[in-house]
């Protein structure tokens, strides 16, 4: 919470989409994270600014619904009671002040006729505070206390409650915990054109159950339309789509119930679902539903069996038959640029080892119209850069395919021998070797002295079969580290100058608890590891990405592969690298792996940086500290 006149900190990502909320949860500012830090200014221009565009978008979205945005009355909270405006300007109270133990929140959707509201009556949780100090804050000499809210695997939440009105009469239903249990999130309302039924998702606590939930404000029936299930997890972060069409009885769903991630046409009523893609492939993303021309534009991933699963291409899909037009075939991964008219895209592709190509192709059919570009990476070869190396091997299994890069120094001499440093990152959300072509990387800079420096995606990771996905379940302890060291001992079996037996790694967040895991159950291959500002015991972490991944209820298995229960476990050289406002991963997951391996009696280094926030190991002096660390340990006498 921010209080008039005060600051705050908030760790983030380029791209993320943030909503500030005011004391009744509606949102009063909107804003999208931007790649380097920056400041967002809460003040009266910045919040009638997006008052406008939040009313702006309310008419349209009414008028295109019911034709007549000015008919529809307007809820609103006094007092904690829940309220109506009506549009002749009068007011008059629906639901009273629900209790000391519960409130209504400002999310609210009304019928298309004005006749039925929902409304979302919310049981809060607990307030889990994380405590930071910054010990050398801008405007003063004495430290400055922050705490955050920061809730944890394991502790309750929100409880929210759909309640319909009938506004005229003020008749209400209350949806049950019987029909909605353990709700994780509820939200995504829609209505049915014909004004008596409302659609809206159901995220079932511990993420094994996700459903598209139906409330018939006439007849006050709740009944699931959809109901995706699973053993382990459903991927509501990265791989939810519904798209309710027009008529309200069919809708495009996402789902991975045939062990690739896909979309289905489901017919509402009925339950019926038609493929709309299959295959040993995944859907991607869905950039575009165009119903007027029955197509579905989407990125996909893994289509052509002779590339790297992971380039991303493009596709449109017909809705009425699933047929596919490809939009892009070249062998690298691309991103299209669409003209106004949406006539013709800019597809531009690359890989790590092919600098980027630029064709103008046509919408209707992908064709080309001409080739735009083609860079030449020739001068820079000249100047003693080392292409990276695309290399696969199989995983644990014998059978399943792992990729990764090798990055040479730009001195590279291959009758030399080198150490080798992973740059680890296992977290199941995503895929992470880089597949797009680069000048710069930070593994780059590494490998220039005097290190071969791989990177793999390692079972666990995102964006393969659902089974490659699941080897993460409950077990994020794993990090794919089997396929890993299966990975390094194939490419090292034609490449002598790969010297095994000096191994590094390092990573920070969830790379920083796989690095320092590295030396804990993997000690007998790893030699050194340079763990930053890791989540080293997942009941320590951020709620929503640990419990989508080692489950809830909270299991013995969280503490069973807790870099704090194992540290005594430690072989190597380790360093862990900490700063002291990370917001992103609480601190004291550092600090008491600190403590264990003090009470364990093993040698480490400990790097502090008191005013840095997450990845403090990317800093200029962090980054600095852990190639000192590395050098000394993996190329000098320690």
């Amino acid at each position: 919470s921010i209080a008039p006149g005060g600051r705050t900190s908030q760790q983030t990502f380029a791209g993320h989409a943030w909503i500030l909320l005011d004391d009744a949860e509606t949102p009063v500012l909107g804003f999208r994270a931007t790649a380097g830090s920056g400041p967002v200014v809460v003040d009266d221009a910045s919040l009638e600014t997006f008052r406008g565009i939040v009313a702006r978008n309310d008419e349209r979205r009414a008028a295109a619904r019911s034709g007549d945005a000015d008919a529809r009355p307007t809820p609103f909270i006094r007092d904690r009671a829940l309220w109506i405006r009506r549009p002749d300007g009068g007011e008059r109270r629906l639901a009273p002040d629900p209790g000391p133990d519960r409130r209504w929140t400002g999310r609210w959707s009304v019928s298309p006729d004005g006749r039925f509201l929902l409304a979302v009556e919310v049981e809060p949780g607990e307030r889990h505070p994380v405590t930071l100090i910054d010990v050398a804050p801008d405007d003063r000499v004495e430290p400055r206390i922050e705490t955050l809210s920061y809730r944890k695997p394991g502790d309750r939440i929100d409880h929210p409650r759909p309640v319909v009105f009938e506004i005229a009469t003020g008749r209400r239903f209350d949806a049950g915990d019987e029909q909605l249990p353990d709700p994780w999130s509820i939200g995504d309302f829609s209505w049915h054109p014909d004004g008596r039924r409302i659609r809206f998702l159901h995220n079932q606590r511990g993420h094994q159950a996700l459903r598209l939930m139906e409330i018939d404000a006439v007849s006050s029936v709740i009944r699931p339309l959809i109901d995706e299930r699973s053993e382990t997890f459903i991927d509501y972060a990265g791989k939810r789509f519904l798209h309710i069409m027009a008529d309200g009885e069919r809708a495009i769903w996402m789902s991975e119930r045939t062990g690739w991630n896909h979309l289905d046409l489901i017919d509402l009523t009925t339950g019926e679902r038609r493929p709309l893609t299959s295959g040993d492939w995944v859907v991607r993303a869905v950039d575009e539903v165009d119903e007027s021309k029955g197509t579905i534009r989407i990125r996909l991933m893994g289509i052509d069996p002779d590339q790297d699963p992971y380039h991303v291409h493009h596709a449109t899909i017909s809705i009425t038959d699933g047929s596919m037009t490809r939009l892009t075939r070249g062998d690298g991964t691309h991103e299209l640029e669409f003209s106004p008219d949406g006539e013709h895209y800019i597809d531009r592709w690359s890989r790590v080892d092919r600098p980027p190509v630029h064709e103008l192709r046509r919408s209707s059919d992908g064709g080309l119209v001409t080739t735009l570009a083609i860079a030449d990476h020739a001068r820079l070869l000249e100047s003693g850069w080392q292409e990276p190396e695309r290399f696969v091997a199989k995983a644990r299994d014998g059978e399943t395919d792992i990729w990764g890069v090798i990055v040479r120094p730009r001195d590279f001499d291959p009758t030399k021998t080198y150490p080798v440093i992973e740059h680890i990152y296992a977290g199941p959300h995503g895929h992470f070797v880089p597949k797009s072509f680069s000048q710069r990387w930070r593994m780059r800079e590494i490998a220039d002295r005097g290190f071969i420096v791989v990177q793999i995606d390692g079972m666990g990771t995102n964006w393969r079969s659902k089974a490659f996905h699941d080897v993460a379940w409950k077990n994020l302890g794993d990090s794919g580290f089997p396929d890993r060291i299966a990975w390094m001992k194939a490419a090292a079996k034609n490449r002598p100058w790969m010297n095994l037996d000096r191994v590094g790694v390092y990573g920070g967040s969830a790379g920083g608890q796989s690095a320092l895991r590295a030396l804990l159950a993997f000690g007998d291959f790893y030699d050194v590891a340079v763990a930053d500002c890791g989540c080293h015991d997942n009941r320590m972490d951020k709620i929503w990405w640990n419990e989508l991944w080692m489950g809830w209820p909270i299991g013995p298995h969280y503490a069973e592969q807790s870099n704090v229960t194992n540290a005594h476990r430690l072989t190597g050289e380790l360093m862990l690298i900490l700063g002291g406002l990370d917001r992103n991963v609480d601190p004291t997951s550092t600090i008491q792996v600190v403590d264990a391996l003090v009470k364990a009696d093993k040698d480490f280094e400990f790097v502090l940086l008191p005013t840095a926030g997450h990845g403090a190991a990317e800093t200029p002096y962090g980054h600095r500290r852990r190639m000192d660390f590395l050098e000394r340990k993996l190329l000098g006498d320690g």
